[in-house]
């Protein structure tokens, strides 16, 4: 649903700028009237109730301080907990994709369904077709026994109407882990030890019903305490919030939020390159059979869940956020790092333990929309910087579905113009999964894959506000207008050998 307006997206913000408000002014006592400031009066719009609306609304508040939802048969208010998670040091915990259970649907899992466009016609190919001997005809029209319905979809290619239908729970379908059921509510329901936080549940709920939790208030409150906070902002910024904010003003504006600077992650993008391209040399075909890049953590996460006897082949280069977040950190001592990106499983990347010290918050794009809203920033009134994007073209295209296995590619052909590489790539964790287990089959020998867990590549995913073909357009266009075109040709090489002495990740 990106880059369609929704009462959804317009919640979801409306809570993002107040609890962002809160925290740079440092009044966490306001927590409990943010539900009353963010839908005010007595007439309810979304739903048949105003207080089942500011319910929703306060566990969504909840979970963008950070704060675990409450249960539904325990007393907590909403602010329970706030003073140990209004601290710059605190970290997401898990689960991070949570689902708020009184404003799930119940929406049925999976079934055929004869609509009203039947025509109650004399050939009845349904029937016909049908396996099972589900279908028989009442007042006219089909009907399918759900006890018999095996759901294959025979009758629904039969009929020449297109009056059959499959219904499936827009959450459950989106997810190539198979990761949601049911609870015994018939309410939607996360398999935490299948789920990856690919965040795609959470960004095609309907009913938005599904949210993960934020570092908003970690983020604004260590500005307010004085730290110093440097942006890290991955290339798939630009387009996600409008026209006016191009990319030479995006240091002014996150200037206007309280950050120190802003720093391009297309830079640990070209790294990441270099790194991988070495990588795959040395060890394909000699050590592994296949490589797959390592920047999607919900792709990685998958192959590690679901093909566990390939783990080995996943690349072990440094993802950009990491690779990003050290060379900031090591030019400026003393400073923290939020990484701001498209991504709900960056999230959960920064979670482990070896890269915490390495990037201290993780935002998306939607919440930062919020910040600025919090602060009012003009974008059309902002300077403009053209010394800001210092990445190449290559880095910058790690945004969109096949731009890191072709950044890849081009520099290992131009190593060695004269031997073929192997390349596909996969969106999405459903396609993904096809792509695995094809190459474990040996149809991909001495190839590179790459996986990127949501539709369009980084560009589609959780955490954006624009849609993927638009959004992949923009990228597109920002990658056209870089200087310099293969990774290598960065200015920031030479420092690749000293951030690799530093990883300590298993």
């Amino acid at each position: 649903m990106r880059g369609i307006h929704s009462n959804i997206g317009d919640i979801r913000r409306k809570v993002f700028a107040a609890v962002a408000k809160m925290a740079y002014d440092g009044n966490y006592s306001k927590l409990r009237e943010l539900p009353f400031d963010i839908l005010p009066g007595e007439d309810a719009t979304y739903r048949d109730s105003i207080f089942v609306e500011r319910a929703i609304v306060s566990e969504r508040v909840r979970l963008a301080c950070g704060l675990p939802l409450r249960h539904l048969d325990d007393y907590a208010p909403t602010d329970a907990g706030i003073e140990e998670s209004a601290i710059a040091e605190k970290y997401y915990t898990p689960p991070l994709v949570n689902i708020i259970k009184f404003a799930c649907n119940a929406c049925p899992e999976k079934r055929v369904v004869v609509t009203d466009m039947c025509q109650g016609c004399l050939a009845h190919p349904c029937a016909e077709v049908c396996p099972r001997d589900a279908i028989s005809f009442q007042h006219g029209r089909s009907h399918i026994d759900p006890d018999k319905c095996i759901k294959c979809g025979k009758c629904m290619d039969a009929c020449d109407y297109n009056a059959i239908i499959r219904q499936e729970r827009p959450c459950a379908r989106v997810c190539g882990m198979n990761a949601i059921g049911s609870d015994d509510h018939g309410r939607a329901q996360i398999d935490y030890d299948k789920c990856v936080s690919c965040g795609m549940c959470m960004a095609n709920c309907p009913f938005g019903a599904i949210a993960d939790k934020s570092q908003i208030l970690q983020v604004c409150t260590s500005i307010r305490r004085g730290d110093k906070l440097i942006a890290i902002v991955a290339p798939a910024f630009v387009g996600q919030f409008g026209p006016e904010l191009t990319a030479a003003r995006l240091p002014a504006a996150m200037r206007a939020l309280g950050f120190a600077s802003v720093k391009e992650v297309a830079i640990g993008a070209d790294l990441c390159t270099i790194d991988e391209a070495n990588d795959f040399l040395e060890k394909v075909p000699g050590e592994m059979p296949f490589m797959e890049t390592s920047c999607c953590p919900a792709w990685s996460m998958m192959v590690k869940k679901l093909f566990p006897e390939l783990k080995h082949t996943i690349s072990m280069a440094l993802t950009p956020m990491v690779l990003t977040a050290r060379m900031v950190k090591r030019k400026h001592p003393g400073h923290k790092i939020c990484f701001i990106g498209p991504c709900a499983a960056k999230k959960l990347e920064a979670m482990r333990r070896s890269i915490r010290s390495d990037v201290d918050f993780v935002l998306t794009y939607e919440e930062l929309a919020g910040m600025f809203d919090a602060k009012n920033v003009d974008f059309s009134a902002l300077e403009e910087d053209a010394r800001f994007g210092r990445g190449t073209a290559a880095g910058r295209g790690f945004a969109v579905s096949g731009g890191v296995a072709g950044a890849v590619e081009a520099l290992l052909k131009k190593e060695h113009p004269d031997r073929d590489f192997g390349i596909v790539s996969a969106q999405g964790l459903s396609e993904c999964r096809k792509m695995m287990a094809l190459a474990k089959a040996g149809k991909y020998n001495g190839y590179l894959l790459e996986g990127m867990g949501c539709p369009g590549g980084c560009v589609g995913g959780a955490g954006t506000l624009t849609a993927y073909n638009k959004a992949a357009a923009a990228v597109t266009k920002y990658r056209n207008e870089a200087d310099k075109k293969l990774a290598d040709e960065t200015e920031y090489a030479d420092y690749l050998d000293l951030l690799l002495e530093l990883d300590d990740i298993d």
